[in-house]
């Protein structure tokens, strides 16, 4: 199923960027909080690309990378997690995320679950190649594919529920 809706494409001289990924990073700083109350749950539901990826896919790639690459680090400095350690894979997956949703977005300028789904895995596929390039260790670059199928899911599903109902808006 498939919506058109109107999307933007801010530049970085306008104020409403900011305050549109101001906006998508709390939401990147709240989701994984609420998550992270469940054992084991921001590496199964991978909250923190959720915003990211509705902000990306609503409001461009710009409002996207603000947000993907604010939210780890707000989140790292504030509360510890993700751990300094992971944040190099971590902001990787999230650059690539905001990029592909922007691109999809502005590409076919609707939004539907394949489309999602395309950006999901691309970002995922390719964030795992450079994961697996940072640490070595393939087994653990494939942990998302291994454990965080519902998070993806949920960007799927999530993403676009959130974006279908912005769009009404």
């Amino acid at each position: 199923m498939e919506a058109t809706v109107k999307l933007y494409t801010y530049g970085y001289r306008e104020v409403r960027t900011y305050v549109m990924a101001c906006l998508f990073v709390l939401g990147n700083v709240a989701l994984p909080q609420l998550f992270h109350l469940i054992p084991q749950g921001g590496i199964i539901w991978l909250p923190i690309y959720f915003f990211t990826l509705v902000g990306a896919y609503k409001y461009g790639w710009k409002v996207g990378l603000l947000t993907a690459i604010a939210s780890p680090l707000v989140n790292s400095w504030f509360f510890g997690m993700p751990a300094p350690a992971v944040l190099p894979a971590i902001l990787t997956k999230s650059l690539l995320l905001a990029v592909a949703a922007g691109f999809v977005a502005a590409r076919f300028k609707n939004v539907s679950w394949k489309g999602l789904l395309a950006v999901v895995l691309f970002y995922q596929v390719v964030g795992t190649l450079a994961e697996w390039a940072y640490v070595g260790d393939l087994r653990l670059a494939l942990q998302d594919f291994r454990i965080g199928l519902p998070g993806m899911l949920l960007q799927v599903v999530g993403g676009y529920w959130v974006l279908r109902r912005i769009m009404q808006k």
